[in-house]
């Protein structure tokens, strides 16, 4: 049996699960059930085969409590995140300690604490990700353009910005495509722009115009959630999105995403990062449960 072969039959398995179709407690169901006791350790005992997955499109890889520490290429796919209002500079050092440790994608922290982040991270390959109009987006084009240049400045290289919600749902859309084409000009050539939706405040139709107006004006993600509105990131507003901006952009899950099965249901929907603050837990089954952003 080749990689290409294991690689569906787990992907198959996998899916299974998602559904619901695996009860609690049984064994594996696919043909690799001689070979697999599904331990949860496949990203560090087969290594090869999990890179496999990944080239033939999984975009998040689960991994049970002791599995160690997961290859780079593996756990590089997570934005490590505290946006809390009153976090200390001592939970935001921490936070830092844990991403590079475990070698995730970014940390994702208010903008005050970029140059806190950049002097700790400066020799790691963990990026420092800020949120910009953060949380409700209802700032001035101008504005999110000056915040993404100040926080570049500190030390920025990925930045996850709000939509003018507002201006969405009135249909001007003409100020929402300034707004998101602003920060990428500000950010450009080498920051990372995530564009957040606010989902859960969207019809589909308007979700489906936002992730248009972002891939026009040139953002390299769209991203669900700020994690402080009515609702979080769900599976199926992963998959509307991935299918309204195709392969040439990336999805990020953002908003409730709390465990190892949380994480599964959006990778299987089309993710390609998650926001987390659970991303330890959801890594390694480390820590506990997280509380929101």
């Amino acid at each position: 049996m080749d990689s290409a072969e294991i690689a569906r039959l787990v992907t198959r398995e996998v899916l299974a699960r998602l559904s619901g179709r695996q009860a609690a407690g049984e064994g594996p169901t696919c043909s690799l059930a001689d070979i697999c006791s599904s331990c949860g350790k496949c990203a560090t005992e087969r290594v090869e085969t999990v890179r496999q997955l990944v080239r033939n499109g999984a975009s998040r890889i689960s991994a049970a409590g002791g599995v160690g520490k997961v290859a780079d290429d593996l756990a590089r796919k997570i934005d490590h995140t505290l946006l809390k209002p009153d976090a200390t500079v001592a939970q935001v050092e921490n936070l830092c300690r844990e991403a590079a440790e475990y070698i995730f994608a970014s940390v994702c922290v208010n903008p005050w604490f970029v140059p806190v982040c950049a002097r700790i991270l400066r020799r790691s390959p963990v990026k420092v990700c800020t949120v910009i109009g953060f949380p409700l987006g209802a700032t001035t084009p101008e504005a999110k353009a000056y915040e993404t240049r100040d926080a570049i400045g500190e030390g920025a290289q990925e930045v996850d910005m709000v939509i003018n919600v507002g201006a969405l749902k009135s249909a001007r859309y003409d100020i929402v495509e300034k707004d998101i084409r602003g920060v990428v000009r500000a950010a450009r050539p080498a920051t990372v722009v995530k564009v957040i939706l606010e989902t859960c405040l969207l019809t589909d139709e308007e979700k489906v115009k936002a992730c248009e107006l972002a891939k026009r004006a040139g953002a390299d993600f769209v991203k669900t959630s700020t994690g402080f509105s009515s609702g979080g990131a769900t599976a199926e507003d992963i998959a509307l999105m991935r299918r309204t901006v195709g392969a040439e952009m990336g999805v990020k899950a953002s908003g409730g995403v709390r465990s190892r099965e949380d994480a599964e249901k959006m990778v299987a929907a089309g993710a390609s990062r998650i926001g987390a603050s659970a991303s330890v837990k959801i890594v390694s089954g480390k820590g506990a449960a997280a509380e929101k952003y």
